[in-house]
């Protein structure tokens, strides 16, 4: 056996491994999958004279015999009705039709195998004659290809017309199989239609049992002892010497009578052995029917199937609306926004792509978003690693018009990227909305909100239809952090990105300058300390007195922000007075370290700690995120 995986090679001939690698790609996905290993261009020759079986042009060669087929399966039944027509040019026809089919079994002896238990081509020779002989498929193939008539008249020397020969002749129903694979075939290949392919599958059963049932109601006729006493010859006199073609319209204008249920009366069984045979085929009518109208069925659910859910959806949608009284607004939101799902459900990311490996994602996500993420001011700088790492935790998604996808005051745990669509920046003054300035393909939605870890100051709505692509905050932290050098370059993007805002967007911001102020701290900082190894101790870190007193939350692990007020000692807390502007810090690492950044921004050392409530902080590790500490 040789090792050998799905190979294209010429008939009968070697090929180079370049070749049949070239010719590999050509085959049909839907084949692959048969294949239980990826194919390695070392295994890919088979011996000399052996055809492979996905070969394209032994593809072409079985088309051509379906063609054949056909013809045996309209011939057959007809000649064995139609006496005249089997002694008649049909022979000389058939004969030339069993000479293709001939070869066919010679060449089967040449084409190699898939072995059922490894999966691998079996190009022996004679493990493939042996499997090809000892099977059905060989007694049968030779049966329906032998010229039986011809054969007696070799052997005999005589001319027979016997019955014997016209009911051998079925045999050639035999194959019908070819056809039948053949449509299996077409309907797992993603290039034809499946609906169609379907159809005339259909159609074609129907038609083949249309005819068979017609011309063996002819044959029933013409030989039954009393032709007059018959379903035809009740009609049509001395029909036997009539015209060939008069006596199959009549079988087949009765057969489809039958077959439909119609029964217009004009045509029926009269003796007993019609009536025997029209049971039997009224029975057969009663599953062929079923299946007809079960793959029709089918086929038209399985195109409205997405309709169906849709309309549900949005069903549900408006009642859930209504029992909740919400805004006129609200609800058109909800229902332009599943309305836009199913419209592009085949260009959703995640449920297209949810069943293909990682890598293959990957791909696909990079070929489709990383330009745009190179273009974003946000990254423009950043190494490759990590733009590659960025795209590959990217979701895409789509949002309609006048959909808002961010909401000014919301927890930042994501920021979108535009990939193409328009969005407004919002702000809310006094009851009346006031739009700041649009973002565009490239621009970066959400970020303020995520990079300083602060409430979204803005909100987002859509103009028109936008894709999106949707970056996680914690996702981007972890990858961000260990990429010194890249948090460095995303730090000063975003500070010259805020420092060119409009005026009165920056004042929509808190604490706007104090946290550009910590933020360029830090970042002048640490490039004096990498700029001066002297200033770094043992363990690699600058001195206390050199540490910034905040980090940026991308360089940082995690920090707590949080907002101090210092207080003259003769005023109460409880009673908000005194400095109540605050200072927006990063938490240190110690109370004292908490008394000594107070000291330098109120100008006064302090020695308690209050919350909001009046209740005294002991602990840092029991302080949460934007707490208000009163110092004094």
């Amino acid at each position: 056996m040789s090792e050998t995986r799905a190979p294209l090679p010429w008939l009968f001939r070697r090929r180079s491994s370049t070749e049949m690698m070239k010719n590999l790609a050509s085959v049909s996905s839907s084949l692959l999958p048969a294949f239980g290993t990826v194919v390695d261009e070392g295994y890919l020759q088979l011996r000399k004279r052996v055809i492979a079986p996905y070969d394209r042009r032994y593809r072409w060669w079985q088309t051509f015999l379906v063609a054949l087929v056909i013809y045996c399966a309209w011939a057959s039944p007809f000649e064995l009705a139609f006496k005249k027509a089997a002694t008649g040019g049909f022979m000389a026809v058939d004969l030339v039709v069993d000479v293709f089919f001939a070869i066919d079994i010679l060449l089967t002896f040449f084409v190699a195998y898939l072995d059922k238990s490894t999966y691998l081509l079996v190009d022996d020779h004679k493990k493939i004659a042996l499997r090809y002989v000892t099977s059905l498929w060989f007694p049968m193939d030779v049966a329906s290809t032998l010229p039986f008539q011809l054969v007696y008249r070799i052997f005999t020397g005589k001319t027979s017309e016997s019955e014997v020969f016209r009911v051998l002749n079925l045999l050639r129903l035999w194959r019908l199989r070819r056809v039948s694979e053949l449509f299996e075939r077409l309907e797992k290949d993603i290039r034809f239609s499946y609906f169609l392919t379907r159809l005339v599958k259909l159609i074609s059963v129907t038609l083949f049992a249309v005819h068979s049932a017609g011309c063996f109601y002819f044959w029933l006729a013409s030989h039954h002892k009393n032709p007059d006493n018959t379903w035809i010859g009740i009609k049509i006199q001395d029909f036997k010497h009539r015209s060939i073609w008069l006596g199959y319209t009549y079988s087949i204008y009765w057969s489809i009578v039958t077959l439909t249920t119609v029964g217009y009366g004009d045509l029926h069984a009269v003796n007993t052995g019609e009536k025997i045979f029209n049971m039997f085929y009224m029975l057969f009518n009663i599953g062929l029917t079923a299946y007809i109208i079960g793959n029709m069925t089918n086929l038209i659910v399985h195109a409205a199937v997405r309709t169906f859910a849709m309309r549900d959806t949005i069903n549900e949608v408006l009642r859930y609306a209504s029992k909740n009284r919400l805004p006129e607004g609200l609800k058109g939101q909800m229902l332009a926004h599943m309305q836009l799902k199913f419209k592009t459900a085949e260009l959703q990311q995640e449920e297209v792509l949810e069943d293909l490996p990682k890598a293959i994602r990957s791909s696909i996500a990079q070929h489709l978003f990383r330009s745009t993420v190179e273009n974003t001011y946000l990254f423009k700088g950043v190494s490759e690693d990590l733009v590659i790492q960025l795209v590959s935790e990217m979701k895409a998604e789509y949002y309609p018009p006048k959909v808002e996808i961010i909401l000014e005051n919301e927890i930042p745990t994501d920021f979108y990227i535009m990939v193409s669509g328009e969005l407004d920046v919002l702000t809310y003054k006094n009851g009346t909305q006031q739009v700041l300035s649009k973002l565009g393909a490239a621009d970066v939605a959400g970020e303020i909100g995520v990079i300083f870890n602060i409430p979204q100051p803005f909100t987002m709505r859509t103009k028109r239809l936008s894709q999106v692509i949707r970056m996680s905050h914690h996702h981007f932290k972890l990858m961000v952090q260990p990429e010194s050098e890249d948090g460095k370059t995303i730090i000063s993007n975003f500070i010259q990105y805020l420092k060119g805002l409009k005026q009165e967007m920056q004042k929509e911001i808190p604490f706007l300058m104090e946290l550009l102020r910590d933020m360029n701290v830090e970042h002048n900082a640490t490039n004096e300390g990498l700029q001066n190894p002297a200033a770094l101790n043992s363990h690699g870190d600058t001195s206390d007195e050199e540490r910034p007193e905040t980090s940026s939350p991308i360089s940082s692990k995690n920090p707590i922000r949080v907002v101090i007020h210092g207080h003259h000692p003769n005023e109460s807390p409880a009673e908000g007075q005194g400095d109540t502007s605050g200072k927006l810090i990063h938490m240190p690492d110690s109370i004292e370290d908490l008394f000594r950044l107070a000291e330098k921004k109120f100008g006064k050392r302090g020695n308690t700690i209050l919350m909001e409530d009046g209740s005294q902080v002991e602990e840092l590790v029991a302080l949460r995120e934007n707490d208000n500490l009163f110092i004094f």
